[in-house]
């Protein structure tokens, strides 16, 4: 009888011990609850779009002797991209060039003529009627000289149109016509895209237009390093919105350098932190735990009796930002909660804080 009742005493003993081991919980990693503003994160998806973009076209006709770039090619302002035959243009050129050089002849004759008869007139006779008649003369003169010189320098301008020039600095992204083609002004010959000062454009939802300006944060994202944040600076808000979509357009410039090559047409996205106005009790969003019937609770460190215990506290949520997340009710500011090795703690366990 006695053996048995020290048996009783020792499995008593035993499960005791295992009792209070099941009730202690290894470290946990904690954080404060607290107040500060409320931050709402828009997440919208976008396109990197190019300040310039052009078809380039003659302003003369003619026939297409040298085409100099093609497609993926980067050209400067001012270079020469495609060259039309110039032959019969340098012809009329060199034609009205030498009824200026006529009519600047007949103009020097009939000045000296004229300065000779104002003379000489008194003691030849010459009447006053003839020595007008000159005058006139040189007036028509000078005229047909202002014509002649005119048509010269606008034949020499079309002339110089033969060459088409970029009009700006970028890459040339299609090419629509091949040596040996006519073509007419205003045919399009290729496609000129600006790549520098390259900008984001986004369509966001129309609810938000009040609440962006251009002080408001932007981080920029491409899919090709979508890990990768870039600082953003709004750069236009397009108030014009969208009937169709219920968005109005925000342009968006990256404040520094992309990480890889931006090319227009390529594929964007930006947070948008909407200042909501309001403050709030916010955790980390490792705080938070998550149940399949919807309730949502983060364990609260009690340090009352020289023990730091937890106990399980349900909350109701709000926005997240920044890795955490709003409280709306159900927790006060100033308060430890587990932020690690919160997933299988029981109320009243005695955890170990670091």
């Amino acid at each position: 009888m006695k053996l048995s009742v020290n048996m009783f005493t020792v499995l008593l003993t035993v499960a005791s011990g295992l009792s209070v081991t099941a009730a202690k919980a290894g470290p946990v990693g904690v954080d404060q609850s607290r107040t500060q503003a409320v931050v709402q994160v828009v997440l919208v998806s976008g396109t990197v779009t190019s300040p310039q973009s052009a078809v380039l076209s003659p302003s003369v006709g003619g026939l297409i002797e040298r085409i100099d770039v093609d497609a993926g090619d980067r050209v400067e302002k001012g270079d020469v991209v495609v060259a039309l035959d110039r032959e019969l243009g340098m012809l009329d050129l060199e034609r009205v060039r030498a009824e200026e050089a006529q009519a600047r002849s007949e103009l020097e004759d009939s000045r000296r003529r004229l300065a000779e008869a104002e003379r000489v007139g008194p003691e030849r006779g010459i009447p006053e009627t003839q020595i007008k008649s000159l005058r006139a003369e040189v007036v028509r003169d000078e005229a047909a000289l202002t014509a002649a010189a005119a048509a010269a320098r606008q034949q020499a301008a079309v002339v110089r149109r033969h060459d088409v020039r970029a009009p700006f600095s970028g890459v040339v992204s299609q090419r629509f016509s091949d040596v040996g083609e006519w073509v007419n002004p205003g045919d399009g010959l290729i496609e000129l895209v600006a790549t520098d000062a390259l900008r984001f454009d986004f369509r966001v939802p129309q609810a938000y237009s009040s609440r962006v300006d251009n002080n408001t944060e932007v981080l920029l994202s491409l899919d090709a390093l979508p890990d990768i944040e870039i600082p953003g600076r709004i750069q236009a808000i397009v108030p014009v919105k969208d009937p169709g979509a219920r968005t109005f357009l925000l342009r968006v410039v990256a404040e520094s350098e992309t990480p890889v090559a931006v090319t227009p047409g390529m594929s964007a996205r930006a947070n948008i932190r909407v200042d909501t106005g309001r403050e709030a009790v916010v955790v980390s969003r490792d705080a938070l735990l998550l149940y399949p019937d919807g309730r949502k609770t983060v364990w609260v460190v009690d340090t009352e009796g020289g023990e730091a215990t937890v106990r399980e506290q349900r909350v109701e949520t709000g926005a997240e930002f920044d890795g955490l997340v709003e409280i709306r009710s159900g927790l006060d500011a100033g308060l430890t909660v587990v932020t690690r090795g919160n997933e299988a703690l029981k109320s009243g366990q005695v955890v170990q804080v670091r």
